[in-house]
């Protein structure tokens, strides 16, 4: 049975996501060829200890890292490395922190510099999906709504969404149900209520869906190598519609 969260409980997530969201912003400036993955994780890591915050994936089932770093044709959870990013990639940078008992998640894909035509639609392609996403997160509608939202938009313009990784429940936890898949068919699946806190995820590829898994045991990368882009917000359904917890720049 999902959990819905008290006006309390969500003021808690809120103040975790403001950490998220000043997290991200803060990278942002620091993304520029010559950028090492690791540096990122390392800026991300100082940002949540200066918040007075902890990293909610470092630890968590053995991933090493504060911060989720994604390039090109890393769909989600690319572990920080040597790799200095270079003019012309794409990169996915998530986060999670917890605050007080309380989660909160989110995520952005970063253009290195002057990007090709195509990586550039792909990112504006998947950030648009999430907005879309979200805008279907109300009382009453359905996860398919979400779901459906966010596949017609990538396939729309011409893309794919990926099937293996979804979107989460959040809130005690970092992982909760419900699952949000990026595929699904309108007024389907769990009825959407006020009180329930969700991580939207859109994970959309340049070209096949299909993905593969890294021998890391964490890295998933597209398995026809063409790049792919990753948005998340995390957000609370609330009498007056879906609420952006963790709304950045």
């Amino acid at each position: 049975m999902i959990q819905l969260k008290s006006e309390a409980e969500i003021q808690n997530i809120r103040k975790a996501s403001k950490i998220v969201a000043g997290v991200l912003e803060g990278l942002k400036s620091f993304v520029k060829p010559g950028c090492s993955t690791k540096d990122l994780d390392k800026k991300a890591e100082q940002f949540i200890e200066k918040a007075k915050a902890t990293p909610a994936f470092k630890g968590y089932r053995g991933y090493p890292a504060c911060l989720c770093t994604s390039v090109n044709d890393a769909v989600v959870h690319g572990i920080p490395n040597d790799y200095r990013l270079k003019e012309g990639d794409i990169v996915g940078l998530d986060v999670g922190v917890e605050l007080d008992g309380y989660y909160s998640d989110a995520a952005i894909t970063v253009c290195v510099g002057k990007v090709s035509s195509q990586a550039k639609k792909l990112v504006e392609v998947t950030r648009e999906a999430l907005y879309k996403a979200i805008d279907k997160a109300q009382p009453s509608g359905r996860i398919g709504d979400i779901s459906y939202a966010i596949q017609s938009c990538a396939e729309g313009n011409g893309f794919s969404v990926v099937r293996d990784y979804v979107g989460h429940g959040i809130g005690t936890n970092v992982h909760e149900e419900p699952g949000i898949p990026n595929f699904g068919q309108p007024n389907t699946g769990l009825k959407l209520k006020v009180g329930m806190a969700l991580a939207i995820e859109t994970m959309v590829n340049m070209g096949d869906w299909r993905v593969k898994l890294l021998d890391d045991g964490w890295t998933a990368v597209t398995t026809d190598g063409k790049p792919s882009a990753h948005f998340e917000h995390t957000i609370a359904i609330t009498d007056n519609g879906p609420e952006i917890l963790t709304k950045y720049g």
